[in-house]
């Protein structure tokens, strides 16, 4: 039995920190449309690919005995990938880039010190780094245009801070961060601060002044590129990803990366996938295309939006986030609201098929066409 005593032991930190809440799956739904179009998730519309799929049926007859005891053959890959610039020791593959960004808050950051990050954002760099007893502190993002606040972020860096959690592009809100913006950034920090970069939309972007971690670490900077193949490569359900940064840093990190981490079939499917130019070349060109006639489509209907270069975008739909949500599943359509991200009131909806997409726009015009006929109503009585 428990006892009072037990319950003092346990770290007090850990009685603040709330747990991620993520999407819902199809199987939670009770829905009465005939078909269910699931853009709340950043799915890849695409599927998976088919190189990643190959490799893990041909290893289906291997599941009986232990994976690889280290990550060194897919780092191999990921040194092809990024063309040779950087070295295999500068790479690390997790289970995730959630992972990757646990192992990372284990590394640097402990109870009293602090990392920033600026809402809205992924949740984890506050849950995950409260996990350990650091602060996060909130240095939120600019109201209305959601733009990184840089010079805020240096204003908040004090000698308790570890690291600087950014992504770009950023989810939800699909803003990012320009070359100019964040080598202004990286010119001011003081040694002892780690930017970590989460880098897992970048394969989405088509914005030219766009930039990720890799110069900057060819440079001797203090950051890491984090990563996953969930959207990008269509892999979301092996849970796959994956950081890269100095060597100093990448070989610190490596002494709490623990033996048998990756599954066979991860691994392999892993490796496959890296190598898989098409798909990725297929992904970015429907995402482009697609992004552009729904930004259109949105302004044609007067919603609210951010322009975005992840494979998603963000609306202010003129209902709450809730009420939007439950209308569109009456349509089979399931979206994301991000009031929990800190974007009150706004919906994050995925970019789907062509299909999907056509859907999700009849969807909301008969939304918006019902609640202007209930404003008007209203102001008539």
């Amino acid at each position: 039995m428990t006892t009072e005593k037990d319950i003092d032991i346990f770290k007090s930190y850990m009685k603040g920190t709330p747990a991620y809440v993520g999407g819902k799956s199809r199987r939670e739904l009770s829905s009465d449309a005939e078909k269910i179009y699931k853009l709340s998730s950043n799915e890849n519309a695409l599927g998976s690919s088919p190189k990643a799929i190959a490799a893990i049926q041909n290893n289906l007859h291997a599941l009986h005995e232990y994976p690889d005891r280290t990550d060194t053959r897919i780092r191999e890959a990921l040194v092809a990938h990024y063309n040779e610039e950087l070295d295999k020791d500068q790479f690390m593959a997790t289970p995730s880039g959630s992972e990757m960004i646990d192992l990372i808050i284990r590394a640097f950051v402990g109870e009293g010190l602090e990392c920033i990050a600026s809402s809205p954002c992924f949740q984890p760099y506050f849950m995950f780094s409260g996990n350990h007893g650091a602060r996060t502190v909130d240095v939120p993002l600019i109201e209305e245009s959601y733009d990184l606040d840089i010079q805020g972020i240096l204003d908040q860096v004090g000698e308790k801070t570890r690291i600087i959690f950014i992504t770009s592009p950023n989810n939800p809100t699909g803003g990012y961060v320009t070359a100019s913006q964040l080598q202004y950034l990286m010119d001011r920090l003081p040694d002892h601060v780690i930017v970590v970069l989460d880098e897992v939309y970048k394969y989405f972007v088509d914005a030219e002044d766009y930039i990720t971690a890799l110069p900057f670490i060819k440079k001797g900077y203090r950051i890491i590129g984090l990563n996953s193949l969930s959207k990008s490569h269509g892999l979301a359900g092996m849970r796959l990803g994956y950081a890269y940064g100095p060597l100093k840093i990448m070989n610190y990190i490596r002494q709490i990366w623990k033996p048998f981490l990756m599954n066979t079939l991860a691994i392999e499917a892993m490796i496959a996938a890296l190598s898989d130019n098409d798909f990725i070349e297929k992904t970015h060109e429907h995402i482009v295309g697609q992004r552009r006639f729904l930004h259109s489509e949105l302004d044609r209907m007067a919603v609210k939006y951010w322009k975005s270069q992840g494979n998603f975008i963000m609306i202010k739909p003129p209902l709450s986030d809730k009420e939007f949500e439950t209308e569109m599943l009456q349509y089979g359509i399931m979206i994301r609201p991000v009031s929990n991200f800190g974007a009150v009131g706004c919906v994050r909806v995925t970019i789907g098929t062509k299909e999907a997409n056509l859907a999700f726009i009849q969807a909301l015009e008969n939304i918006l066409h019902k609640h202007r006929h209930n404003q008007l109503s209203t102001i008539s009585s």
